[in-house]
């Protein structure tokens, strides 16, 4: 079976930071694209950082770049996403996500697995 699950949510003030983790069991990062989505109150989810499946390079939306950076460990199966000088606009229900038909970035038709969300909340 597929497993994603993402941990490391919290509480945290402006400027502060957090590390979330999404565990990937029963697949191959080769074989899937594999990214960080965002949920906030009565928005749209959004993708926030993404892998490429073709070069494994990273793609990072607009909002995030210089103060997200998202990194994986092909040895435990595990990507990470470290959250730095955190603002009241990250908060947000964050989910890692698996696909294998990327357009580009976070950009796809289709989202094969998703992992259970993780909530985190920055505090102004």
């Amino acid at each position: 079976d597929v497993q994603l699950q993402a941990f490391g949510g919290g509480l945290v003030q402006a400027g502060g930071s957090l590390r979330l983790s999404c565990a990937a069991s029963g697949f191959s990062f080769d074989d899937y694209a594999i990214g960080w989505f965002r949920q906030a109150p009565e928005k749209e989810r959004e993708g926030v950082s993404c892998f490429s499946r073709a070069d494994g390079s990273v793609w990072d939306a607009d909002s995030v770049k210089g103060r997200f950076t998202a990194s994986r460990d092909y040895t435990k199966n595990t990507v990470y996403l470290q959250m730095n000088n955190l603002k009241p606009e990250d908060t947000a229900v964050y989910y890692c996500a698996a696909f294998r038909n990327q357009d580009w970035g976070c950009v796809t038709d289709t989202i094969d697995y998703w992992g259970k969300g993780t909530q985190v909340t920055v505090s102004s």
